[in-house]
């Protein structure tokens, strides 16, 4: 169980972003900075959680690991990891959770939410960024993620629009705790899901070429994804009704 403040290491190629977190930061307890994973790898320091940056190789360490390969070196040493990047690709950060990540965080969010994304992934949740959301819910149409249950897939569907907990509360008759715990279990699975998924699964769901995924994605196994039919009510199914203007800026919201 982590501790009360979890227990972060960070690696990030950036010395300001090192040497600036944990100030930045005062929720979590730095027990180390490191610009690579092999540096990390070495010292071995006891953490909840490695925040680690998806570009770590420049000109004064360019053999460093970074990317999927250095999520899959972090988790491999038996290390929960949640990627703290300006990454936005959504196919980059689909790979990173095929790769073990336990969570995905955009520098670009407030620091409130993103010290709450650490604690979650400290505490053994999953954090799947907005931008992944819809990602999630194509596959779910597409009967490519089957095993949620409609419950959850009225959460995908009311988080891929930008509702808030208690927005869906109203339309669903639930508590935002229940609502909470729906979540949990949607990307609990989304995360087992993409570590089995085949770069085809993903290529189709946004649109790519055949192969492009190929160089990013790890250890795929092999997969169908198919069509469904769209409902026009979000609380309904997974698919369809209306989309907010402006989603909510983070995994963690009221």
């Amino acid at each position: 169980m982590p501790a009360e403040r979890p227990r972060v290491a960070v690696v990030d190629d950036a010395t300001v972003i090192r040497e600036s977190f944990a100030v930045l930061m005062p929720q979590i307890e730095v027990v180390g900075t490191y610009p690579t994973v092999e540096r990390l790898l070495t010292e071995r320091p006891d953490a909840d959680v490695v925040v680690l940056d998806l570009h770590l190789a420049n000109s004064a360490q360019p053999d460093s690991r970074q990317g999927v390969a250095a999520v899959r070196a972090a988790v491999a040493a038996g290390y929960r990891v949640c990627a703290y990047s300006q990454e936005e690709r959504r196919f980059v950060l689909a790979a990173t959770l095929a790769a073990g990540a336990r969570g995905v965080v955009s520098k670009a969010e407030p620091l409130g939410v993103a010290q709450e994304a650490f604690t979650a992934v400290a505490a053994g949740e999953v954090v799947i960024p907005q931008g992944l959301i819809g990602l999630v819910e194509v596959l779910v149409r597409r009967n490519s993620l089957t095993i949620l249950s409609e419950r959850q897939r009225q959460v995908l569907a009311g988080r891929a629009r930008g509702f808030t907990y208690a927005e869906m509360g109203a339309q669903l008759y639930l508590s935002e705790s229940t609502l909470r715990g729906y979540w949990a279990a949607v990307t609990e699975s989304v995360s087992a899901h993409l570590q089995h998924a085949t770069p085809a699964d993903i290529e189709h769901a946004l649109g790519l070429g055949p192969g492009d995924l190929l160089e990013h994605w790890p250890s795929p196994d092999d997969a169908v994804a198919q069509d469904t039919t769209a409902s026009p009510r979000w609380w309904q199914l997974a698919s369809g009704g209306r989309r907010r203007s402006s989603p909510l800026p983070g995994d963690h919201r009221k």
